[in-house]
Order: structure tokens, then sequence, then C-alpha cells
């Protein structure tokens, strides 16, 4: 399985983010700090402000940051909602046209599978992914405030 860019880009947000609690970001510094195109972070951060896990200020000063502590963003719920509801495969879906499908044995395989993905992003947050604040904002050109 690969993950679409949209959900990488929504993790490496919420990473920066969770590095960058005492000020507000802007899309502007995040696309710098990762090389990434602004366009696609605005997309990226409109889903996370809409999902209640980025809080987004306007107006002159305003910007971007986490709305939930990193320790209450579980991985499995950001990549479920970034991934979408839609089925991974043909057959999960209501729409299934896959002509063996009633005796397919990769369906209950595939089903496992994933169930394991979620089931061990489901046991990380985003505290997790930043657990070695300075060595990763030393990375991304970040002062850390504490």
């Amino acid at each position: 399985m690969k993950l679409t860019s949209f959900t990488d880009y929504t993790l490496r947000v919420l990473m920066y983010l969770a590095l960058h609690q005492e000020r507000l970001a802007t899309i502007q510094g995040i696309a710098g700090a990762y090389g990434i195109s602004e366009n696609h972070l605005m997309k990226v951060v409109h889903h996370l402000a809409k999902s209640g896990m980025v809080e987004s200020l306007r107006g002159k000063g305003g910007g971007i940051r986490l709305a939930l502590p990193p320790e209450q963003i579980r991985l499995g719920v950001v990549v479920r909602a970034a991934e979408g509801d839609g089925p991974v495969v043909e057959c999960f879906g209501a729409d299934n046209a896959c002509r063996i499908t009633p005796v397919c044995k990769l369906i209950p395989i595939l089903a496992e599978a994933f169930d394991a993905l979620y089931a061990v992003l489901d046991r990380y947050t985003l505290a997790d992914l930043v657990a070695q604040p300075a060595s990763m904002a030393k990375l991304l050109n970040i002062d850390l405030v504490w």
C-alpha cells in the first residue's frame, strides 16, 4: 500500500506544528521547510482545520496551530481521515463489479492486512513522531521555543 501525497503532507504539517507549538505557523513557512507546494498545503490545512486537528487564525499576524495536544492526535485517525472512507480495493466497495468476489480468498487477507496497519497506527500519536524535537527542528530550520 502506498499512502497518498495528501496523507504524507498531512502528517508533515502536523509534525511541523507539533514542533512549533509556541508560535503560529504559516503555510508558506511549512512549505519552505519541507520544500513542497504551498497550493497542496492549503488543501491539507483546510482539511485539518475542518477535522478539528488544526486551528486557523485569519488576518494580520494570523497562522495555524494545533487544536489539540500532540498526545491526543492518533496517527490512525489522521491517516483514515486523509485517505478518506473509500474502499482500498474494488471488492470492498458497494459497486463491486469483480466477477470472482464470491470465491475470492484475497478479500479477507486484505481486510486483515489493513486492519493490522490501522491497529499499529492507532497505537501511536503525533507526540511519538516528534520525540526528538531538536533533531527534527534543526533539519527543518525551526528555532524551538520552550
